[in-house]
């Protein structure tokens, strides 16, 4: 079993989105420097990333981008459909739900759960459901990734109700560090922290950027 680390499967993303770009302007072949133009690395951290998996080029032909982008979607488990459950129908649940790029990368949003009476229609395209009808739900429907998009003080309680039903991947929207467990992974996404690096390193740009023309 090949173990990576969060940056190179990010990575992978990357190049896959790539090819599809450069398969779209007409290319058949691509060379690791066209990806790592691309994708803003060193064309040996390509050579390297891909040699983790057992991908191979031609020094002269390069890759074949089809066969690439299929051994890529084999790797990332885009190969086939991947259900995912959301919890937390609020805005961010909301707005995931609404979202139309998850389907063609091969991800379906296929329910939502909820503990407010108020937010539940199980006549929405995506239905939105009673939280004590998850268990039952991932099971029947053999989901394994799930999306927390609930306030912090209830993201623990909501993780572990997931856990128990069956569910080995959570991305967590919610403000705080989430504990997993043992045979589970958690991708936290910290969107508050996220901007407040973004204001930091805008504000560290533009202090610069007077300093360079003051007198």
């Amino acid at each position: 079993m090949v173990t990576t680390n969060k940056n190179c499967v990010l990575r992978l993303s990357r190049y896959k989105n790539a090819l599809h770009r450069l398969k779209a302007l007409g290319f058949v072949k691509v060379f690791s420097d066209n990806l790592a133009d691309a994708v803003g690395v060193l064309s040996s951290q390509v050579r390297k990333d891909f040699s983790l998996f057992g991908i191979g080029g031609n020094k002269r032909g390069g890759y074949q981008i089809d066969a690439l982008i299929e051994k890529l979607n084999n790797i990332l488990g885009k190969d086939q459909q991947q259900k995912v459950i959301v919890v937390g129908a609020g805005h961010i649940g909301t707005a995931l739900m609404k979202y139309k790029g998850f389907e063609k990368e091969g991800i379906k949003i296929v329910a939502c759960f909820d503990i407010d009476p108020a937010k539940l229609n199980k006549n929405n395209p995506i239905p939105v459901l009673p939280l004590d009808e998850l268990k039952e739900f991932v099971k029947d429907k053999d989901i394994k990734i799930g999306i927390i998009a609930v306030p912090d003080i209830a993201a623990q309680q909501a993780a572990e109700v997931m856990f128990s039903a069956g569910i080995k991947g959570l991305l967590n929207f919610a403000p705080m560090r989430l504990k997993a467990a043992e045979d589970c992974v958690i991708n936290n996404v910290n969107l508050e922290l996220e901007l407040e690096n973004l204001i930091y390193y805008v504000n560290v740009l533009n202090k610069a950027k007077i300093g360079k023309f003051a007198v």
